[in-house]
Parts: C-alpha cells; sequence; structure tokens
C-alpha cells in the first residue's frame, strides 16, 4: 500500500496548497475505502438539466467542461477532486512521487468490477491512459508529460514524465483519468454505449440520443455512499429559451444556466441560486510582438486598452451585475492570485491616451477583431463603444465556419473571448501562456515568462512565488484585457442541495444531494 497525505501537507509538488502524495511524506496513512454494502440512502428521481449534448461515450475521446455529468454518471476517474479542488482518492486509492517528481505510481483498486463483469486490473488502467493520449480528445495534452506507462503488477501502475508536471493528479481526475472496460475499446457501439465502474448505468432503452439520458444505480458500485439516487435523467435543452420553459415548467431539478441573465427567472420559477466563478472574460490580446498589428507589438498600447475598459460598466451591460471584475486571469484560489492586481488598471480613458500618444498614436490605434453569430450583436457594439471613447477603434469582421481554427491559426491580433480559471497556476500557463499554449496563438514565448515557469514546474515556495511574480509581469505587460470573473450559476429546486466545483461550470455529481 502506497503512502497518501493531504494535499495541504506537501508544497514541492503544485502551486497550490492542494498538491499531492510523494514519497517525500512523513508517517502512513491510508485512504478510507468506502463500504458499499453500507452506501447512502437513495432518494427518487434526480432530474439534471444540461446546457450541452454527449458528444461521444468513449471514454479516450472525451471533453470535460460541460459534458462531464454524462461521464461522473458511468464512469469512475483515476483519482477525483473535491468541490474545492482537493485531489482524493478514487479507482486509484493511494499514489506516490519519485524523489524527483519524475514518476508517478499509482495503487489501484482490487475490489472493482466494470458494469460488464470485468475486473478492474492495472492493465486496464494502463491500457486507458494510452488511449486517452492516442485518442481524439481535444484534452489529451493532459498527459503531454507522461512519457511511458508501465503495469509494476497486478494493482500498480507507473507513470514516467519527461518533466514534472505539478497538475498531472488535477489531470487524472479529469477526462485523462477516466476508465472504461476493455470490451469497448473495439466494440461497434462504442459511441453509444459507456460501459465503465461509476455509480450508473446509462439505460438505452429508456434515453433519446440527442435529447434525454436516463440511468439507473449500478448495484456493485464500489462507492455506494455517492449514490443518492434511485435514478438519474440528464435532459438536454438546445438553447436558452428551451431551459428557461423546463424551469417554469419545474421539468429539472437541477440545472445550469446559459447564462447569469437568467437568474430572475429561475428566481422567479422557485429555484434557489448557487454561484462560484469559473470563467474570466475579456480580450485576449495576442499579437504581443506586433507582427500582424504593429501597435500591439508597444506594451504600452496594450496596457492602454486595459485602462480603457469600463469594467463596472461592462459587467453591468452584459452580465447584469453578475460577476466580479477583474484584471488577472489567474484563479481566486490559486498561489498566483493577488487581490491587489484587480485594481491594477483602474478606468481611465484619459490615462488611455496618453499612454497611446507616448506609444506614437496620438490619433488613436485600430485593431481588428472576430464577430460571429455565437455572441449577440449588442455585446460587441458594447465593447467597441467603450474602447472608443479612449480612441481604440474596434472593426469587426464577420466570422466564418471556420472560426475556431482562424482564432487558433492567428488570423486575429486580439479577439473577445472567456477562458476557465484552472485551479493551478500551471494550468494556466499551459492553457494561455506557454508558447506552445493553444490560446498563445502566434506562440510567442518570453525569456521572462520561461523563467518562472521552470521554477512553477518544480513547486515549492519557490514555485509559489513564481506563479504570483508570472500574475504580476502578466498584468505590467498586459498579455490580456480581463474584464471580468464570470459567475458559473447552478439552480436547484426545493429539496435538491448542490456545491459548486471551483472552475468548473457543473458540479460533482456526488455533490448533488437531497436537501
Amino acid at each position: 500500500m502506497l503512502r497518501k497525505t493531504q494535499l495541504a501537507a506537501l508544497a514541492g509538488m503544485a502551486t497550490l496548497a492542494l498538491a499531492a502524495c510523494t514519497s517525500s511524506d512523513s508517517g502512513d496513512s491510508t485512504s478510507a475505502t468506502p463500504d458499499s454494502t453500507t452506501g447512502a440512502e437513495q432518494a427518487g428521481e434526480l432530474r439534471i438539466g444540461s446546457v450541452v449534448d454527449i458528444s461521444t461515450w468513449i471514454a479516450a475521446d472525451a471533453v470535460w467542461g460541460n459534458e462531464a455529468t454524462y461521464y461522473m454518471a458511468v464512469y469512475d476517474s483515476l483519482l477525483r477532486t473535491s468541490a474545492t479542488n482537493e485531489v482524493e482518492p478514487g479507482l486509484a486509492e493511494a499514489w506516490e512521487y519519485n524523489d524527483d517528481l519524475t514518476e508517478l505510481t499509482l495503487d489501484i483498486r482490487d475490489d472493482v468490477t466494470f458494469t460488464d463483469g470485468t475486473a478492474l486490473d492495472a492493465q486496464v488502467v494502463a491500457d486507458n491512459l494510452v488511449r486517452f493520449q492516442e485518442g481524439a480528445s481535444a484534452d489529451k495534452g493532459l498527459l503531454g508529460a507522461v512519457e511511458e506507462i508501465s503495469v509494476v503488477d497486478e494493482d500498480t501502475v507507473a507513470l514516467s514524465l519527461s518533466a514534472p508536471d505539478p497538475a498531472l493528479l488535477i489531470s487524472l481526475s479529469l477526462n485523462a483519468g477516466l476508465v472504461a472496460s476493455p470490451s469497448t475499446f473495439d466494440a461497434e457501439d462504442a459511441q453509444t454505449t459507456p460501459v465503465g465502474t461509476g455509480p450508473y448505468v446509462l439505460d438505452s432503452d429508456a434515453s433519446t440520443i440527442g435529447a434525454t439520458y436516463v440511468f439507473t444505480p449500478n448495484e456493485e458500485y464500489w462507492a455506494a455512499e455517492d449514490q443518492h439516487w434511485d435514478s438519474v435523467t440528464i435532459n438536454y435543452y438546445a438553447d436558452a429559451s428551451a431551459l428557461l420553459n423546463a424551469l417554469r415548467d419545474n421539468q429539472v431539478d437541477v440545472a445550469n444556466l446559459n447564462s447569469v441573465t437568467q437568474i430572475p427567472d429561475a428566481e422567479a420559477a422557485g429555484y434557489t441560486i448557487n454561484t462560484e466563478p469559473v470563467n474570466w472574460k475579456g480580450i485576449i490580446l495576442a499579437d504581443r510582438w506586433g507582427m500582424n498589428n504593429e501597435a500591439l507589438g508597444d506594451v504600452r498600447v496594450r496596457q492602454a486598452v486595459n485602462y480603457a475598459l469600463d469594467r463596472e460598466g461592462l459587467l453591468q451591460g452584459l452580465e447584469d451585475g453578475y460577476g466580479e471584475v477583474t484584471t488577472q486571469i489567474f484563479n481566486t484560489e490559486g498561489d498566483a492570485f493577488d487581490a491587489a492586481l484587480d485594481d491594477a488598471y483602474p478606468y481611465d480613458p484619459e490615462m488611455a491616451k496618453s499612454l497611446l500618444a507616448e506609444a506614437g498614436y496620438a490619433d488613436g490605434v485600430t485593431i481588428v477583431m472576430p464577430q460571429t453569430g455565437f455572441v449577440p450583436a449588442s455585446e460587441y457594439e458594447l465593447i467597441a463603444g467603450v474602447l472608443a471613447e479612449s480612441n481604440i477603434f474596434i472593426e469587426y469582421e464577420q466570422a466564418g465556419e471556420s472560426f475556431f481554427g482562424d482564432l487558433l491559426g492567428g488570423t486575429w491580433s486580439a479577439f473577445n473571448f472567456g477562458l476557465n480559471q484552472e485551479p493551478l497556476a500551471w494550468q494556466t500557463y499551459n492553457q494561455a501562456i506557454a508558447p506552445g499554449a493553444a490560446w498563445n496563438v502566434y506562440h510567442q514565448a518570453d525569456e521572462t515568462v520561461e523563467a518562472l515557469a521552470a521554477r512553477i514546474r518544480l513547486g515549492g515556495e519557490d514555485g509559489a512565488a513564481a506563479a504570483q511574480e508570472l500574475n504580476a509581469y502578466m498584468v505590467e505587460e498586459a498579455w490580456f484585457a480581463p474584464f471580468y470573473r464570470v459567475l458559473g450559476v447552478i439552480v436547484t429546486a426545493d429539496g435538491f442541495a448542490v456545491t459548486n466545483k471551483s472552475g468548473q461550470a457543473v458540479s460533482n455529481l456526488w455533490d448533488i444531494t437531497p436537501a
């Protein structure tokens, strides 16, 4: 049995004080294994309203975000993260790092079977990890640092890393850690018929693809105390109006809203509102070297954009005031966060104009950005109107069907967008800052950034300090122009309770309980 410690005990792995379990831990402690014979009393039907449909049931190809609820119903992940992103046991009941954090060893439960009767073992786990690395998931980079996956014995898997990855444990609690039965690997119906070890089983006969998915309890579930319901139904609503109508007719018990602007309607329908900051929304000033728009290569111009933003006005105009204004992209609960940075760029059109003049743009600058039908035209107009008061003129061009490909390919020097506020600074770096990050669309490298990232990767107190330095550097260099942190909203009917998960649009399924 490997040793396990509370996450806060290890400062040497991640940039949050909720890192990992390593061989440097002192003393032995074992994770509690749920008693499958004494599970929580189940309480009737749970009806969940979802704003997205499931894209595939193949675990190796899975995405996360709003689709996470579907996967948590039928699959388990190797590890779990609590509502506050503390890493907890899953199918791996304990874990251990070597001294230089380049090998992670997982102790796999030996009392778990898939719903088709197949036993869980280390080989099945290793096969699932390899399949995810080689699969079609847009998130397969979560295992990018994993060079080799080895079966040590029947219950032990070792992951060898090219370099320390502070986010690996969290990644293994997401889609990268989902484990499917080997019977599905080459099955013709794998896209529509999942087979996992999770708390519920998809009832295909009672379900309608693209609309309603019905789940019944897995009678052999190893963590029966997390099965709170006699049945679970996930109803997909294709647009905001459909979801609101379902709320008004009391057709769902729990749902995450498309937008905070739906809160008054949900309250009027008798639902309780549960919120948690999830994303940041603003402008990604992508062309920091001025490759396509020379003006954006000057830090004073990028700073001017930040001073030109009436964040309170934008929050009110775009989100009805629901949210928190900010000038930083890092999670509020992480080591990188600095509350003082939220006031780094107070609304000051005169300062913005002065900076533009210093940079040689006294008459203002023009920035071409994309516009899509996904976002109301009024939102684009409001943002452009606010910036125009500081002589920053936005020209929108209509994006086509290849919008995301064009966006990530560097077609536009800047664009309105929102990104998830990941739990770890290292995750945010890999998401939007690193030279290879998808949302560093010009893949520009900065020596200061890379030096700080190298320290963050190694963790410890110095890694945490480096995370704060990186945040301050991002704000000073104005790589981004955030408006505010967007609230994720989950509504609950009478008799139902939910604990929102930090940085995630949907809660953990096991955190939806009878009230």
